[in-house]
């Protein structure tokens, strides 16, 4: 059972803000996993990568946080140095659980979805051979994302992780999504307005499709109730026209 102390849960939010920060367009899900261990002489290092899925109905594909620079003109160094931001906040998290005399997990990985912020954490070795670390990067994209496996190389590294698969020490914290967050201090390039057209295209995009279905809602709206108007005259109209007959034969 985890403890969590308020200053673990200000951490908690301070995590979430740094990703908030590192994506500068509208987004569903994110994934993210980093680890910690000790190296010579007490120093900390290990892996942090994570990917998010952007909002919208025309780019479905999850990005990875370190493409985002390039994608969007996004100074390099700038960017990269909240991503260290981000990393020293989640080992000061692990001193936290050192402190609190907790269980001393290697990895984590968060699930930011459906207003939920989850994170979950493990405490097996972890290899860190440079091999070791693309292996564990393709379990972990195949596992969170739903991705990967097309190469034979992936496929042969899946099929061994579920071929001796086994139940893992783990522990869970979730909550809700924190109100407060800070606004994004990533800078776009001023003299290239690319992204940001990009971005724009995007929602025109998508307000231009969701203007064209409501359009035919409308239209086939007010075709019905124009048929069922013309309908109802033609109805009255032989109403009229059998009444009509009727007094012509009581006439006679």
């Amino acid at each position: 059972m985890l403890r969590t102390t308020k200053n673990m849960k200000e951490k908690y939010e301070s995590i979430q803000n740094y990703i908030f920060n590192l994506i500068p367009e509208k987004w569903e899900e994110i994934y993210l996993y980093a680890s910690v261990y000790k190296e010579e002489k007490n120093n900390e290092s290990g892996e942090l990568f994570f990917y998010y899925l952007p909002k919208g109905i025309l780019k479905r594909r999850f990005v990875n946080v370190y493409e985002v620079p390039k994608r969007f003109n996004i100074n390099e160094e700038q960017y990269l140095k909240i991503v260290e931001e981000l990393y020293s906040c989640i080992k000061s998290l692990r001193q936290d659980f050192i402190n609190t005399e907790q269980d001393i997990w290697t990895n984590l990985s968060i699930t930011i979805a459906n207003f939920r912020f989850k994170v979950e954490f493990k405490y097996e070795d972890l290899p860190r051979t440079e091999k070791e670390i693309f292996e564990r990067n393709v379990i972990w994209k195949y596992k969170y994302l739903k991705i990967g496996g097309e190469s034979k190389e992936e496929r042969k590294i899946l099929d061994r992780y579920f071929s001796k698969i086994e139940p893992s020490n783990r522990n869970v914290y979730e909550t809700g999504l924190y109100i407060k967050t800070e606004n994004n201090n990533i800078a776009f390039d001023k003299d290239d307005k690319q992204a940001r057209e990009f971005v724009m295209y995007e929602k025109d995009e998508i307000l231009s499709k969701a203007n064209s279905i409501k359009s035919k809602i409308f239209s086939n709206t007010v075709y019905a109730k124009d048929r069922n108007k013309k309908l109802e005259q033609e109805g009255k109209k032989e109403a009229q026209k059998d009444s009509k007959s009727k007094n012509q034969i009581l006439d006679n």
